[in-house]
């Protein structure tokens, strides 16, 4: 984010607590950073607020914008600090920790408390003033708000979001901006959530029958509906023939493994508050597999005894379960569970290590060369330890063999003419990854796929082969996931086609109308014969003719087949194509060509000569 506009986001932030302040000035005040295209501010009310109390404080910000206030940063000790958010508990919470812990970052402050950072020493605190509302605030601010141009910014929406995300805490509310340069780039980007909106996968999931949430159920765990479990088994069919061609063995684990299992791995030092825990009528300690790699790891220790039986591809359409907090679950993007993944595991020695990654990349590009409404639009980023940063901690194992590693993915990037974007401090606890990155249709920045190298767990697990030297070594591993979970894909791929499937995955790809009762059994015929060939339709004969066609047409369904008296005479149908209207009649033999050309070429659009 170019930087002035980040200070001008930030500031807008104040200004918005400073408006609250002047409706509800008991309004207890929580955080306001900055947002990828705006910013937020976290309140508790003591009056009851909603979507109508935005224009009132978007006028109050802009009268304050037209004051042309400085903002004033100082330092403060902690006892002046405390004086002045006196009647604020959020601010006080933050103080005592920036005093007792030096920082207010939750996940720094548990490896503090872990014994694994230590914690900074503090003298004062930053707070800083606009006209008469003051902020504990670190800083990055403009000068005055003459800065801002006040037909570039809106207050979009208000959310519920529990204090520093923990659900043991008081639900505040947020309010979310949206702030830029010019009046111009706000309205283009009204314009395109406004259109995004009505392809937003959770709408189109609901419309098309893909998948649905049951709060009965449980919040972040979605049901596919038939259409979206058909989708889903087609991809992973789809994913399965590849892997297969390319060597991959697929396995099945169990959905719970004992906590031995994670303690060896070292997942529970670093994701037990995100795992579901399980004790079994005797005592023993079980978790719910929140990813697959342990289970796999204990299969490779079966199969393998010499450097001979390298690598070992084991692949395995696995379900796993993560806790998330509930302001953060969205549809099939961000869920609980099942988080069914595209899931891998190749077991390599170091010598070939390059060559299996580059064999990943090339079926990367493969899939997605298939996958045409994905082309051209994602990029690389090389995800990186930041060993200088304030997460340090979390990379373990020897700096050297970290940069090796990253070492190898940028040679086999270089030679499949990649180019790489850094991402310093994205990688994984065991090892540097590639990230295969998109843009959603909000214009947020997303991992689509992720490859990664794993240079810790191995050893620390005790897992080895033996080498040509009949010398004990550990193997290196490749964790990659071509699609990530199939059920986030989903997601995208309605998204991205705006709920228009290609015909090879669409759950339905044909209904057939019979005019009439009388054509039923012509209609059967035809179905049967469609079926008989491997292909996915139905028969519909509630409502009108019209009717029918238009809730089809709706559901975005590739093809509709209508029967009458005329049609069955002459062995034919009336065939309608999706976007592309009556094509008129055609012979069963031909419609029988046109399905068959498209499933084999895995065409994205319907192409008729």
């Amino acid at each position: 984010m170019e930087k002035n506009l980040e200070n001008i986001r930030h500031s807008l932030a104040h200004l918005l607590a400073s408006a609250v302040l002047r409706i509800d000035p008991q309004a207890k005040l929580g955080i306001g950073p900055t947002t990828e295209d705006g910013f937020y501010y976290d309140f508790l009310f003591s009056i009851k607020v909603d979507e109508s109390f935005l224009p009132k404080l978007e006028s109050i910000m802009k009268d304050l914008i037209s004051q042309n206030l400085r903002f004033v940063g100082k330092k403060v000790s902690f006892a002046q600090a405390k004086k002045i958010f006196q009647n604020q508990p959020f601010k006080l919470e933050l103080i005592n920790d920036l005093k007792k812990y030096g920082t207010t970052d939750f996940n720094e402050i548990q490896l503090i408390k872990a014994k694994k950072k230590k914690a900074k020493k503090l003298k004062q605190v930053t707070i800083y003033q606009t006209g008469d509302f003051i902020d504990l605030c670190r800083g990055g601010h403009i000068k005055s708000t003459k800065e801002i141009n006040p037909q570039a910014f809106k207050l979009i929406k208000i959310a519920g979001a529990y204090w520093r995300g923990d659900e043991k805490n008081p639900m505040l509310t947020r309010i979310y901006g949206v702030a830029f340069e010019t009046e111009e780039e706000l309205q283009e980007y009204l314009k395109r959530q406004e259109e995004a909106e009505k392809y937003n996968h959770r709408v189109l999931g609901e419309k098309l029958k893909i998948f649905m949430i049951s709060e009965e159920v449980g919040r972040g765990l979605p049901l596919l509906l038939p259409n979206g479990e058909k989708i889903k088994n087609i991809l992973i069919d789809f994913m399965r023939e590849k892997e297969e061609k390319r060597g991959y063995k697929y396995v099945a684990t169990p959905h719970l493994a004992s906590a031995k299992l994670y303690e060896r791995s070292g997942h529970l030092a670093y994701y037990r508050e995100n795992m579901f825990r399980v004790l079994d009528p005797e005592g023993e300690e079980y978790f719910v597999k929140p990813m697959n790699c342990p289970h796999h790891h204990m299969i490779f220790q079966k199969l393998v005894r010499s450097y001979r039986d390298l690598p070992l591809k084991l692949a395995e359409a696995g379900a796993v379960y993560r806790y998330e907090k509930s302001g953060e679950l969205v549809g099939l993007m961000r869920v609980r569970g099942p988080i069914t993944q595209n899931d891998s595991h190749i077991y390599v020695d170091p010598e070939n290590l390059e060559n299996e990654f580059l064999d990943v990349i090339e079926l990367f590009e493969e899939t997605f060369k298939e996958l045409k409404v994905f082309e051209n639009k994602y990029w690389f980023r090389l995800s990186l330890p930041d060993f200088k940063g304030k997460n340090k901690e979390k990379y373990g194992g020897d700096l050297k063999l970290w940069q090796w590693a990253s070492k190898v993915i940028e040679n086999a990037c270089k030679k499949k003419n990649l180019n790489l974007v850094p991402g310093i401090g994205e990688a994984a606890f065991y090892g540097p990854k590639l990230d295969i990155q998109i843009r959603n249709i909000y214009g947020k920045e997303e991992t689509l796929a992720t490859v990664q190298i794993d240079i810790l767990v191995p050893k620390r697990m005790g897992l080895y082969y033996f080498d040509k030297n009949n010398k004990k070594e550990s193997p290196i591993v490749i964790h990659r996931a071509i699609v990530g979970s199939y059920e986030r894909f989903i997601g995208f791929l309605l998204e991205v086609t705006k709920g228009e499937l290609p015909f090879w995955l669409s759950p339905i790809q044909f209904v057939i109308l019979p005019v009439s009762e009388r054509n039923l059994k012509y209609t059967n015929e035809v179905n049967y014969l469609l079926k008989e060939k491997g292909f996915r339709g139905e028969i519909r004969v509630e409502e009108t003719l019209s009717k029918r066609i238009l809730v089809a047409e709706e559901e975005k369904i590739p093809f509709i087949l209508v029967i009458g008296d005329k049609e069955e005479s002459n062995s034919s149908v009336a065939l309608r194509v999706r976007k592309k209207g009556d094509l008129g009649e055609k012979k069963i033999e031909e419609v029988v060509k046109i399905f068959e050309k498209l499933e084999e070429n895995k065409d994205w659009e319907i192409k008729i000569n």
